[in-house]
């Protein structure tokens, strides 16, 4: 049974029981003290306080790392989850999965936020989050309150978390240039990123695609090579698609030195490849250029040069065209050369 003492105009509650450290509250009134105390009781009975869970986030975290493992199914170091995972785990790995609620998610996001992260990548790494404690501690047994779904109005509410919006940034020709002559000039070991580059906004590959291309995926009589694992909203493990080469992407290809004991054609890890990007834009002042803004322009580009979108599709992989769609930045200063000039157009009969 709960102790409750009335101190000056305030009460204190205090519950003890056997294996747990005795856990004491004030309130304004003996009614809110009592209720209070019925609660921890019951959690306390239930298993669900949280001195009764020494589990932290980190370790669900690993515990999803696992299950996915296991289960054919990996987290691979070079995917999106990856990075949403360190994310998560950074910002909430030491906690006990009963300090998880709505005022520390929200100090997240927030931080989050300041560091560039939009409301769409949030949405995101939240909804991972939940994914984790979902599944993870249905396995575990553990009776976990829903944190994630508890948090979700506020940040909401506060413009954290929302919908993806198109990015239309394509990088320019003049920032191109520039990117190339700062790799020129920096031969230092490390990835060839022009190369990389070129690939990227020739043949729209994403980072990881590239860091997977192996040797014996190259067809050279026809001009194809096999891409692993193409990125798919249901079934990615095992979506190979052979590509065209076009453009030079061939002869980016045959330049690249060869090793008998590698079978990629890049053999550099992704994140590699996204920290050399990030730091010669950095080191040039180009603002709010990403990797994967190579893929936009490629899309773009094969668009203007008067590709079809299922040719497209066939280089980019989209399934859809609402989701090529996403992809495709036209600039509106370039359509002045296909207006037909007034009085040539040619007259119906």
């Amino acid at each position: 049974m709960a102790s409750i003492i009335q101190i000056g105009d305030r009460w204190r509650a205090q519950v003890r029981r056997k294996g747990v450290k005795p856990i004491t509250k004030t309130f304004g009134t003996k009614a809110a003290a009592q209720a209070w105390s019925r609660r921890v009781e019951a959690d306390i009975d239930a298993g669900t306080h949280r001195d009764e869970i020494p589990v932290t986030v980190s370790d669900l975290i690993e515990c999803y790392k696992s299950l996915r493992e296991e289960s054919g199914r990996p987290v691979r170091d070079d995917g999106n989850q990856w990075y949403m995972l360190k994310h998560l785990d950074d910002g909430f790995g030491m906690l006990k999965v009963l300090q998880l609620d709505t005022e520390r998610i929200i100090k997240w996001a927030q931080g989050r936020k300041r560091d560039g992260a939009g409301p769409y990548t949030l949405n995101m790494e939240i909804s991972l989050l939940g994914t984790v404690l979902r599944h993870t501690s249905s396995v575990k047994n553990l009776r976990l309150p829903d944190a994630v779904g508890a948090a979700r109005p506020t940040l909401k509410y506060l413009g954290l978390i929302g919908g993806g919006g198109k990015r239309d940034r394509r990088p320019t020709a003049d920032e191109l240039a520039r990117l190339f002559a700062y790799w020129r000039e920096h031969t230092e070991v490390g990835p060839p990123m022009e190369d990389i580059i070129r690939l990227a906004i020739g043949m729209a590959f994403r980072r990881g695609e590239i860091m997977q291309l192996q040797w014996s995926d190259l067809d050279r009589e026809r001009r194809m090579i096999l891409v692993r694992d193409r990125k798919d909203p249901r079934n990615k493990i095992g979506n190979h698609q052979w590509i065209p080469l076009i453009g030079d992407a061939m002869e980016i290809i045959d330049r690249q030195p060869k090793d008998e004991d590698e079978a990629r054609i890049f053999p550099w890890s992704a994140r590699t490849v996204s920290k050399y990007f990030t730091w010669a834009c950095s080191a040039l002042k180009i603002p709010d250029l990403h990797f994967h803004d190579c893929r936009h322009e490629a899309t773009s580009a094969l668009i203007e040069a008067g590709w079809s979108p299922h040719e497209v599709a066939m280089i980019t992989g989209h399934k859809t065209t609402a989701h090529l769609d996403r992809y495709v930045n036209l600039k509106p200063e370039d359509l002045h050369q296909k207006v037909v000039p007034i009085g040539k157009a040619k007259r119906r009969a």
